[in-house]
């Protein structure tokens, strides 16, 4: 009887440890997956919407160059989401689209501009109440004509940026200022300073409007009761960018 015990004893413990054992396994395989978990395509739309989004000034480069840059506010806010999921951003009298490049071209996310239908109904925007606003079915049907698009791409380890891109070869069509054509570059930096570079130019190649050198650094305002605004179209909580990945953002004047 003795020895019987002692060998049941045994062999529960033995048993006990085998499962301790295995949880422990699955356990950690659990958690690596989870801490490797690649970035989705539609995570990194989310992040470039989130960058963009909020209060930005130029001041501090405007006072290392006064001579070529100004201090320029600008403020972009959530509007509305596409049924594809896709993030609908106003910005100074435009939309923005923000969603994944097709699977077919070589680019991460995609942030393509629109005018705004009656353009009057969304003067100040983003300073009013949720009920002050437009109805998110009705932003969607007050996106006009495509003006530009610009395809970004994950920076390379090493780089400031974590997306840069730019319009495609020849720009968008654009009449401003007697321009033929516009093009813009964009980058989107850790901490959701971009740096935007906007050009025009006439049929013969000369730049008729934007920057002459290099592009404006716009970096977020400092922590004030504006962030509360976006909360009722707030996006989902994501993990600090720079820890996620490790790009140049360019805007249309």
């Amino acid at each position: 009887m003795g020895r019987g015990s002692e060998s049941d004893t045994n062999g529960w413990s033995r048993a006990r440890g085998l499962v301790v054992k295995t949880l422990v396994l699955i356990g950690g395989a659990f958690l690596l997956k989870r801490f490797t978990k690649s970035t989705t395509r539609w995570d990194h739309a989310r992040i470039v919407a989130r960058s963009l989004s909020g209060e930005k000034f130029s001041g501090e480069q405007a006072s290392r160059d006064p001579d070529n840059y100004f201090n320029i506010r600008t403020l972009t806010c959530p509007a509305t989401e596409m049924a594809d999921g896709s993030k609908v951003l106003f910005f100074e009298q435009r939309f923005f689209m923000v969603k994944p490049c097709p699977k077919d071209l070589k680019c991460d996310v995609e942030v393509s501009s629109y005018a705004i239908r009656d353009a009057d109904e969304y003067k100040n925007f983003c300073d009013r109440t949720r009920d002050q606003r437009p109805l998110p079915e009705e932003v969607i049907g007050d996106i006009a004509e495509h003006l530009t698009t610009i395809y970004l791409k994950r920076c390379e380890r090493g780089k400031r940026c974590l997306y840069e891109g730019s319009t495609p070869p020849g720009g968008f069509p654009n009449t401003l200022n007697g321009a033929a054509y516009c093009t813009s570059e964009l980058s989107i930096l850790k901490n959701n300073e971009i740096h935007t570079l906007d050009k025009g130019y006439d049929d013969d190649g000369n730049q008729v409007w934007g920057v002459q050198k290099g592009p404006c650094e716009f970096k977020p305002a400092p922590t004030s009761s504006f962030n509360g605004m976006f909360s009722p179209l707030n996006f989902p909580p994501s993990q600090p960018m720079e820890k996620r990945i490790e790009g140049s953002f360019v805007l249309e004047e």
